[in-house]
């Protein structure tokens, strides 16, 4: 069982869900991202979602496109992100996911990417980019050398896609609240809801949720229906502002283990 897998399994046990707060790598400088993982693990995430810069992060909202742009001008590279996990994992532990485009990736050589991902302490990579059917040779490597996949799925997902998604999903499925870019409004409507319960009875696998949770009251409730919260561009927002992301983290801890 993957590290991740575990955290989950360890969680449903207690009845209680996952919290997985996103960040830029780079963004305002790699120095302060090592900085923000310290703090947001002593602030209760149970694993942290790491972005890469990208020049067209087609998924990506503003405010995350312009913490990856900042980080680009700082001449962040997927090289220089993979340093700086081998640099964080002597003295942190916390699962490590990466968000990454699949250009970067191609670029560097996928069983190259995978192999070293793995070595420096990467848990596991989501690629909103690469649909399960076109990602068989990125899975081969994948399974070769035990690195996560975590798939994407929507409101918009039929059963068909669904279910090609769970087969090809190690750790969690991936469950954008809406239909469109990082940071857009939080919808609790019913398409969400019957999604997430059609997702559940064609897989046990854990589903997170992400894409517009901002406030301790959306974690909240988005925590009583699914098995961990994603939240990004509210901190990344913080951060982009100069101000302390701790607290926020900690308020999000908070409300989600206090979920109905």
């Amino acid at each position: 069982m993957s590290k991740i897998a575990r955290i989950f399994k360890e969680l449903r046990a207690k009845g209680k869900k996952a919290f997985i707060p996103y960040i830029m790598a780079g963004d305002p400088t790699l120095n302060d991202t090592k900085r923000f993982i310290r703090e947001l693990s002593d602030a209760g995430a149970d694993i942290i979602e790491l972005g890469v810069p990208f020049t067209d992060p087609l998924a990506d909202g503003p405010t995350i496109q312009r913490a990856g742009e900042r980080a680009l001008k700082q001449g962040v590279t997927l090289r220089k992100v993979l340093a700086l996990i081998e640099e964080i994992r002597q003295d942190s532990k916390i699962p490590l996911i990466l968000m990454t485009y699949y250009n970067p990736v191609f670029k560097y050589g996928i069983e190259a990417f995978v192999k070293e991902a793995v070595r420096v302490g990467v848990n596991g990579i989501i690629i909103p980019d690469l649909i399960p059917d076109e990602a068989d040779e990125l899975r081969s490597f994948t399974k070769k050398y035990k690195l996560d996949t975590i798939f994407l799925l929507a409101p918009t997902s039929t059963e068909e896609r669904i279910k090609k998604a769970v087969k090809a999903t190690t750790a969690f499925i991936y469950y954008v609240s809406i239909t469109g870019i990082t940071g857009a409004k939080l919808s609790m409507d019913t398409s969400m809801k019957d999604t997430l319960s059609l997702i559940k009875t064609i897989t046990r696998k854990p589903v997170a949720v992400g894409f517009g949770v901002s406030t301790p009251e959306e974690a909240s409730a988005v925590a009583a229906l699914a098995d961990g919260v994603i939240v990004g561009s509210a901190i990344v927002r913080l951060i982009s502002e100069g101000k302390d992301i701790k607290d926020f983290a900690k308020s999000l801890r908070k409300a989600i283990n206090n979920s109905e």
